[in-house]
């Protein structure tokens, strides 16, 4: 299985022939949706889905969006394309499995209402939680994709996330808004206190699980 990292969210999985995207959002290169079988949204705020890129997409060759019911108001005349997922389920996407898990954003502020959100365990190894720390405890994690940076989050409970999830490595996640001082801090922090293998790559960096 190859991954692609895009930037901010945005992963592209390719597996014995199919292509899966996650959260292809604004900030991330319309072109991680190339060739798509299909698409797992994690929730509905646009850093996370690019209505009008996935709609051109679309337009293009069909493909099924997997996400929280909720993700339809983003989505617009895309949302024909939508199969709701609900945590617990488990469920293939462009012939790979999935298991969801959480259900609701991470708080921003008492005054910002939580909405919906699904964390994706993709084949059983790679973790991408959206914006959320729920650890998937009935499964081990190799390859975990850490949310670095956000209003809604604090470097100690992003660090607690990853430790909890023990994987065998993390990547950076969620890391658009940071600038080179912030990226420097943070990769310095997180690689000498997460206790496994942290790295951040840069957009376009790919591996293989």
């Amino acid at each position: 299985m190859q991954v692609t990292k895009y930037a901010h969210s945005c992963l592209r999985i390719e597996h014995d022939g199919g292509v899966l995207v996650v959260d292809p959002g604004v900030f991330s290169d319309p072109a991680a949706l190339d060739g798509a079988d299909a698409v797992l949204i994690t929730h509905e705020h646009p850093d996370h889905v690019n209505a009008e890129a996935i709609t051109r997409q679309l337009d293009r060759r069909p493909f099924r969006v997997h996400g929280p019911a909720s993700v339809a108001g983003a989505l617009g005349d895309a949302a024909e394309a939508l199969d709701p997922v609900t945590p617990g389920q488990s469920f293939t996407a462009a012939g790979v499995p999935v298991r969801a898990y959480g259900g609701r954003h991470a708080v921003i502020h008492p005054d910002i209402p939580v909405i919906d959100n699904i964390g994706y365990l993709i084949n059983d190894a790679v973790y991408h939680p959206g914006d959320s720390l729920v650890v998937p405890e009935d499964t081990p994690v190799d390859t975990l994709f850490a949310p670095v940076h956000a209003p809604w989050c604090k470097f100690s409970e992003v660090l607690d996330f990853i430790r909890a999830v023990a994987p065998r490595r993390a990547y950076a996640l969620h890391d658009a808004l940071l600038n080179d001082n912030g990226v420097a801090v943070y990769d310095r922090q997180y690689a000498a206190l997460s206790k496994t293998d942290y790295q951040r790559l840069e957009p376009g960096s790919r591996f293989v699980v």
